[in-house]
């Protein structure tokens, strides 16, 4: 039996938090559960959307993000990324339907960390 392990999360390394929780709060809907420190920039932010969580933590290191990936369910995958590529977001791939019956499309984040947007085809 495990030794009491619980609530799992990633956390991105990321250069600038501010900018970082723009993409991940503004753009994908991401909520704001908690920032440190509390006054003045973020340095570390904990974030929630529909059951899942992911922490954004400064770093002044070079961001390895080619290693990590992170997959959203949307909606309507044609219209997120038509809104994120509004905004400006780079588009990796553009939305296609995949063998296994999701429609699938990539975009950067500031970082360049790769976001999977899927939904079922139907």
């Amino acid at each position: 039996m495990p030794l009491g392990f619980r609530d799992a999360f990633p956390i991105l390394q990321v250069a600038d938090v501010p900018r970082s929780l723009v993409f991940y709060r503004d753009l994908l809907g991401f909520a704001v559960m908690y920032v440190f420190p509390a006054d003045g920039e973020p340095q570390f932010v904990s974030l929630a959307i529909d059951g899942g969580k992911l922490a954004l933590g400064a770093t002044e290191e070079p961001v390895q993000s080619a290693s990590t990936a992170l997959w959203l369910y949307a909606d309507d995958v044609d219209a997120a990324v038509a809104h994120l590529r509004e905004a400006g977001v780079r588009v990796v791939a553009e939305p296609a339907d995949q063998p296994w019956g999701e429609r699938v499309t990539s975009v950067a984040d500031p970082d360049g960390y790769t976001v999977h947007i899927g939904a079922p085809v139907t």
